[in-house]
C-alpha cells in the first residue's frame, strides 16, 4: 500500500504542475458555469442542481480522457516504463497508484463546482438529498470514466490515440445504450437499458440511491482497472 500511495502522490503532484491539466480543468469549469448561469441560475427557475449534474456528466466524457491520456502513455514515450517494470513494484500497484493520483485531481476539480451550490443555497432552497446523491453519482461515474481512460493510456504510447480510444469507449458506454433504448425494441432494448450508465446516474441526480447503479459503476471501474493491469503485464513479457 505504501508503494501505491507513493506513485499516487507523484501523479497527483504532476497534475498540479501540468499546464494541460489546468487547461482541461478550466474548460470543464467554464462549460459547467456557463450552463449554470445561462440555463439554471435564472429568475423563475427551480432551485435544483440536477440539470447541472447531468451536464457535468456529459462533459466528463470529453474532459476525463484528456486527463488520463498521459498516465501510462507518457511512461512508454519517455522510456521510464522500463525503470518502472524493473522496480520492486507490481503492475497492480502501478495501476492503482496512477488511478488514485488522477482521482485526487478529479476530486479537486469537482470541489470547485461547489461555488454554484453556494449561490443556489444563498438564493434558493435546493434539495439536500439531490445535492448529496448528485455528487455521489458524479464521483462514481468519474471513477468509472477514469478507469476507462487509464486502460486506454496503457494500450498505446501516443497520448492523442489514448484520448480518442477512451472517448470512443465512453461514448459506447454512455450514448450507444441510450440510442438502442430509444430506437430499438425487444431484448436488446431491455439489455441496453440495464447497462446504460447515464440511466443510473440520472437516478442519483434525482436524489435516488440505487444499489444497482453503484454495483454497475463499481463493476465498470474494477473491470477496466483489471484490464489495465493485464495490459501492463503483457507489455512486461514482450
Amino acid at each position: 500500500m505504501r508503494k501505491t500511495l507513493i506513485i499516487a502522490r507523484r501523479e497527483l503532484l504532476g497534475y498540479f504542475v501540468s499546464p494541460l491539466a489546468y487547461v482541461v480543468g478550466a474548460l470543464f469549469l467554464a462549460a459547467s458555469n456557463f450552463w449554470f448561469f445561462h440555463r439554471i441560475f435564472l429568475p423563475g427557475q427551480a432551485a435544483s442542481m440536477r440539470p447541472l449534474f447531468e451536464s457535468m456528466a456529459h462533459l466528463m466524457v470529453v474532459a476525463l480522457p484528456l486527463l488520463t491520456m498521459r498516465l501510462i502513455s507518457e511512461e512508454y514515450r519517455s522510456g521510464t516504463i522500463e525503470l518502472m517494470m524493473t522496480a520492486p513494484v507490481t503492475d497492480a500497484q502501478v495501476v492503482m497508484g496512477k488511478f488514485i493520483g488522477v482521482a485526487g485531481f478529479f476530486l479537486a476539480v469537482l470541489a470547485t463546482t461547489l461555488v454554484p451550490l453556494v449561490l443556489m443555497v444563498v438564493f434558493g432552497r435546493p434539495d439536500a438529498g439531490v445535492v448529496i446523491m448528485g455528487y455521489v453519482g458524479l464521483i462514481l461515474l468519474g471513477a468509472a470514466f477514469l478507469a476507462v481512460g487509464l486502460f486506454a493510456s496503457a494500450t498505446t504510447e501516443y497520448q492523442l490515440v489514448a484520448a480518442i480510444v477512451a472517448g470512443a469507449i465512453l461514448s459506447a458506454l454512455v450514448f450507444l445504450p441510450g440510442a438502442v433504448v430509444a430506437y430499438g425494441h425487444g431484448p436488446w432494448s431491455r439489455l441496453a437499458a440495464r447497462v446504460n450508465l447515464m440511466t443510473y446516474f440520472k437516478d442519483f441526480a434525482r436524489g435516488i440511491f440505487d444499489t444497482r447503479g453503484v454495483i454497475l459503476l463499481a463493476t465498470v471501474t474494477a473491470l477496466f482497472l483489471f484490464l489495465s493491469v493485464k495490459t501492463l503485464e503483457s507489455k512486461r513479457w514482450r
